[in-house]
């Protein structure tokens, strides 16, 4: 399909956070890596449709940032400079890459953050709400005009602190994005497939389970899809490689003539390539610089993964 037969994408909305990251790697020390869960889904978003972003800044925020965004097709008129500094989260992760500790959190402007649409936000037609507090997140969606997708993340300070106004939220919700520890927690059983099907009466119409280098799952009304992780032999870091993932996954679908069964399952795919290259980067860097043929080529080799030739 060559880009004048494409379908209009549909206005993506994506509200979260934008934040400074400092990291300890395995490769290393990195500080005031630009971050943020907004920032990261913006990026990935942005290699197949244009978005919005709503979110909060202090004053030592880069606006190269918000250039490089807008050089994207990301519209950036949501995001807040407010005065003091940016939301700051610092971790130091394992040799291998595959847990984390959070050495310092410093939630600055973002503590008083309430998302504010401009008025040309209200129409978006897709929305994600990144892992903000569910209150807010209602906020979000109060302000929306019938939107035709609304996709959520959460995480588990939301499940064990929030949960009356996080299952308000769900209730209210089409898709719900977590990884298997917060999908365990939020159904309070150990089991994946029967912890998707309590959480599916929660509201959701489409659950989607990220596991890490194990891929991800996706449990709707008509079964379960798996979604390999693509094999890498550089990781980095994998800050980011969630929101990235939903990211993308709503960007694929926003271009989508329908979004339908096939759709997602097609969108879980390329959610997974395009994260895949985050974490080859430090931080957004590797995203930045992907192109639209490395994105295509990757895309083939994990469609081979799951072909049985006969």
């Amino acid at each position: 399909m060559t880009t004048e037969q494409r379908p209009s994408p549909d206005a993506l909305l994506i509200v979260g956070s934008m934040a400074f990251d400092d990291l300890d790697l395995p490769s290393g020390a990195a500080r005031d890596v630009v971050g943020g869960s907004a920032t990261y889904a913006a990026v990935a978003a942005s290699l197949y449709a244009p978005a919005r972003i709503v979110a909060v800044v202090g004053e030592d925020f880069p606006a190269d940032t918000l250039t490089m965004l807008g050089s994207r097709g990301v519209d950036c008129e949501g995001v807040e400079r407010a005065q003091g500094k940016t939301f700051r989260w610092a971790g130091r992760y394992a040799a291998n890459l595959a847990s984390r500790e959070t050495l310092d959190t410093q939630l600055n402007v973002f503590a008083d953050f309430r998302p504010k649409l401009p008025e040309h936000y209200r129409d978006s037609k897709i929305v994600l709400l990144g892992n903000i507090h569910p209150t807010l997140q209602l906020e979000v969606l109060a302000q929306t005009r019938s939107p035709k997708l609304v996709v959520a993340d959460t995480m588990n300070f939301w499940i064990s602190g929030e949960r009356k106004t996080l299952l308000q939220m769900l209730s209210k919700v089409d898709a719900l994005v977590v990884n298997d520890e917060e999908l365990r927690q939020l159904a309070e059983d150990h089991n994946l497939k029967r912890a998707a099907r309590t959480v599916l009466g929660m509201g959701p119409k489409l659950l989607i389970v990220k596991r890490g280098d194990a891929g991800a799952m996706l449990f709707d009304g008509d079964g379960t899809f798996f979604a390999p992780a693509y094999p890498l032999e550089s990781e980095m870091d994998p800050t980011g490689a969630g929101d990235t993932f939903a990211g993308a996954i709503l960007g694929f679908l926003s271009r989508a003539p329908r979004i339908d069964h096939a759709a997602w399952r097609q969108a879980l795919l390329v959610g997974a390539t395009v994260a895949s290259f985050c974490v080859e980067g430090v931080g957004n860097s590797a995203l930045v610089e992907l192109t639209h043929a490395k994105l295509a080529a990757r895309l083939r080799e994990l469609h081979g993964l799951l072909t049985v030739d006969a």
